[in-house]
């Protein structure tokens, strides 16, 4: 069962023949707008075969994929629950609205492009992928169901500064362990937010949600982009120049939302978040009785610079080292006392880790 055989290469090849073939219907935006459920559209005639056209490069067996309710909704996209070869799965359609040429273009780019990335990655911090399928109006990606929903949804239900440290560091870890792979694979996740990080009954975290995401050599400049302004860094704000520490950026936000279960900047408008961010260096508040060790990090991460910012691998290595301080000693958040300034003669965890007993340092030094 690792690569579900419906998951077929076609022998049409390619994003399929002329003009001629462009028989597929697009819904009208009425329609689109009205649709109750857009499973009818994925629905097959009974009997029937899915068409494997050239264009669809893939293909579920819609035969074995039973489309229960829905659970989220994005601004093109909606995500059900259901079964796939007897299996839980979460469905994301996506469907592309007749009326705009340039968005269908881009929705079908995007939904390529995650299909393709979701084929590489194999982690357990990552969403695992089970099939896709193309059947013009609505395209589909079938992954696994994670029960517990997205991180965002738990930490609404959570009483503000409420999530235990030892979960907060436990959240953190995992996000971290599955970023650091994701960029070890060269990709860049560009939307890294509480929506898109999915839990499981017992707390397993899986990043998710690709849809943005691009490999690191063709990721270029910011612009026309559509990421999410409140989880977003400066310099893609500012349509700069952006690298893979978008996702650190993003991810200290992230942390920050753990620690406090409030959504960043919320007394503005994602326009007016981002102004603050990129042109008045505004970040959220980090509560007074944020431990120092989670407040240097968290600062560091989103720091303006992108350089001033660790790698994943350093940060996964600093709350490794953080959770065996805070097993060892429940009190050691308490009498952690934060490095000095850095200033470029160490690398980021070195200066990190000083400030841990000396046993524990030598361990987590290891690590690094």
């Amino acid at each position: 069962m690792k690569r579900l055989q419906c998951f077929k290469q076609s022998s049409g090849g390619g994003n399929g023949g002329g003009p001629g073939k462009r028989l597929e219907r697009r819904l009208s935006l009425g329609e689109y707008k009205k649709a109750v459920s857009w499973s009818k559209y994925l629905v097959a005639p009974p009997g029937a075969r899915i068409r494997s056209g050239g264009e669809e490069l893939w293909s579920a067996d819609l035969s074995k994929l039973e489309i229960r309710g829905k659970f989220a909704s994005g601004r093109h996209s909606r995500v059900y629950s259901g079964r796939y070869t007897g299996r839980e799965v979460a469905i994301k359609m996506v469907s592309q609205p007749e009326e705009d040429a340039a968005l269908a273009a881009e929705l079908e780019r995007q939904f390529a492009s995650e299909v393709a990335l979701l084929l590489r990655l194999h982690h357990p911090n990552i969403i695992s992928f089970v099939a896709a399928c193309k059947k013009p109006p609505v395209f589909c990606i079938i992954t696994e169901f994670m029960a517990g929903g997205s991180l965002r949804k738990y930490l609404h239900q959570q009483e503000p500064h409420s999530v235990p440290l030892n979960l907060v560091l436990k959240l953190a870890l995992d996000i971290a362990r599955g970023m650091s792979y994701l960029h070890s694979q060269g990709i860049l996740h560009r939307d890294l937010k509480s929506e898109n990080i999915l839990l499981g009954e017992d707390m397993s975290v899986k990043v998710a949600d690709f849809g943005i995401s691009c490999l690191e050599s063709q990721c270029g400049s910011g612009k026309g982009f559509t990421g999410t302004y409140r989880w977003m860094a400066p310099e893609m704000i500012k349509e700069e120049h952006h690298t893979r520490k978008v996702d650190v950026y993003s991810f200290g936000i992230v942390m920050w939302e753990i620690l406090t279960a409030l959504v960043p900047f919320s007394d503005m408008t994602p326009e007016q978040a981002a102004v603050a961010v990129a042109l008045k260096n505004a970040r959220p508040p980090l509560p007074a009785s944020c431990p120092v060790a989670i407040s240097h990090l968290i600062m560091q991460c989103w720091a303006t610079n992108p350089d001033k910012r660790p790698q994943f691998d350093d940060i996964v290595a600093i709350l490794e080292s953080y959770k065996e301080a805070l097993d060892e000693d429940p009190s050691f958040f308490l009498s952690y006392i934060p490095p000095p300034p850095d200033h470029g003669h160490h690398h980021h965890h070195q200066s990190l880790l000083r400030c841990f007993p000396r046993s524990m340092r030598r361990s987590a030094s290891l690590k690094v």
